[in-house]
């Protein structure tokens, strides 16, 4: 029998870079991270990240800024190493955007260009606790303003651990990814990469024929990606994953078959938070459509009396959590009678009051991608003097579909109750979105 609390304190125990030591000790020239032309082993990293550590002291935050590289991540082990704390920005902020971070993170350095320091690697000394902050994460609250998550080594650490388990990630696996280093997705791959003492291949930016072609040449066996990648990937990739991740916004099913057609097997869709980490997955080899999933090992999960969705676990902010215990994520959800698995409505904050009525943006964006014409749709509220808000929707067609909107309203309507129908909808060649591939429903309005 396994002792589940026992496992789950255990994933918990230790830091990212006291981890990410004990891969360079146990695998030094193993290949950890592969960007470009350029490429670090584990033993390699360790000893860059010791040399960057000299450059902090305990306590210190610092805002990494610059664009991702093997210096980037030997700078970011480097200022956990030396006790400091990571706070992670996006390097093509503006002054003023970058100002907003500095300001809240009350910065003590912020690196925008990196060098490696001209000195001899400090010998391995642990300065902080699983209960220590790692990473001041950046997420913009309802305001649009920066919001500054304190993140533990523990929750990181519980986050990841928990799902490369449930993944069955080895030191053998070489995992393939475009995504930001800034961002918790891109940067969950990089801790299961130092942790589990694998590999990575990191492409800067994200080039549909380039992943694919990237994908032939170096046979990676996983894949991290948002739906908005797989969306535009092309051809047929002869590959050897044995996993495909689809994290920070929904996956329609015309996408997920998009995706199974290039790369041979649909992905596994995980959802979490910058606060609350990862909390759900599809099961391995088991993904259920229109689903994320069941809790991950740790994670507590109810629905409140409005469907939102609810965590508490080691994986969690406690700067986060309410009074009662629980961190309430604004996001609507529901369990699925017959499986149990979690299904996600939407967003508290994008709900539509049209007529008095409720309506989740993201059941008639589902309607409307059921119509073959349809590549993706979003939809938001309108203000409207007649129904308080409109229900709008807008669409990107296929390849070689007619727009015809009465067409596609009447669809809707063979899925939809007549309130949630969307009374207009508008053609666009592409949505907004946001890095990671997030609809911007506020440019939408």
């Amino acid at each position: 029998m396994v002792d589940i609390d026992l496992f789950i304190r255990r994933c918990g125990d230790g830091t990212i870079h006291g981890l990410a030591h004990e891969s360079a000790v146990a695998s030094p020239d193993r290949l950890a991270v592969h960007i470009g032309d350029q490429q670090i082993t584990h033993g390699q990293l360790d000893a860059l990240a010791a040399r960057f550590a000299t450059r902090f002291a305990p306590g210190d935050r610092v805002v990494l800024a610059a664009p991702v590289s093997l210096a980037w991540i030997g700078a970011y082990v480097g200022i956990l190493r030396a006790g400091g704390v990571a706070v992670l920005a996006n390097p093509t902020f503006t002054a003023s955007e970058l100002d907003q971070i500095v300001n809240v993170a009350e910065a003590a350095l912020v690196l925008t260009e990196l060098r490696v320091p001209d000195v001899e690697p400090e010998p391995w000394t642990e300065r902080v606790s699983s209960d220590s902050t790692a990473v001041l994460a950046f997420t913009s609250g309802t305001t649009g303003k920066p919001k500054g998550v304190p993140l533990t080594h523990r929750n990181l650490l519980t986050s990841i651990r928990v799902a490369t388990h449930a993944w069955r990630w080895s030191p053998e696996d070489l995992l393939i990814h475009a995504m930001p280093l800034y961002h918790q997705h891109g940067l969950g791959g990089l801790h299961a990469t130092l942790i589990e003492g694998s590999s990575l291949r990191l492409l800067p930016r994200f080039d549909p024929d380039q992943l694919v072609a990237e994908i032939e040449r170096w046979q990676p066996s996983v894949l991290f990606a948002v739906p908005t990648m797989y969306q535009r990937l092309g051809g047929k990739a002869r590959n050897s994953l044995r996993l495909c991740i689809s994290g920070s916004a929904p996956l329609s099913p015309a996408v997920a078959d998009n995706a199974r057609q290039v790369l041979g097997l649909a992905p596994l869709v995980r959802y979490g938070t910058t606060e609350g980490g990862l909390a759900t997955s599809q099961i391995y080899e088991q993904p259920l459509p229109d689903t994320v999933g069941v809790p991950l090992p740790g994670v507590e999960l109810r629905l409140g009396t409005d469907g939102e969705i609810q965590l508490r676990g080691p994986q969690v902010a406690a700067a986060f959590l309410e009074r009662d215990g629980w961190f309430r994520t604004g996001d609507i959800g529901m369990l699925d009678e017959a499986t149990g698995q979690l299904v996600i409505d939407g967003r508290i904050k994008e709900m539509i009051i049209t007529g008095g009525m409720k309506v989740y943006p993201r059941e008639v964006e589902v309607a409307l991608e059921s119509h073959p014409d349809v590549a993706e749709a979003a939809v938001a509220g309108v203000a409207s003097e007649r129904w308080g808000e409109q229900v709008t929707a807008w669409v990107v067609l296929k390849a070689g579909a007619t727009f015809d909107a009465d067409k596609l309203i009447e669809h809707a309507g063979t899925l939809l109750a007549p309130y949630k129908r969307p009374k207009e909808i508008k053609r666009l060649e592409s949505l907004p979105r946001n890095h990671v591939g997030k609809i911007d429903r506020r440019e939408l309005r």
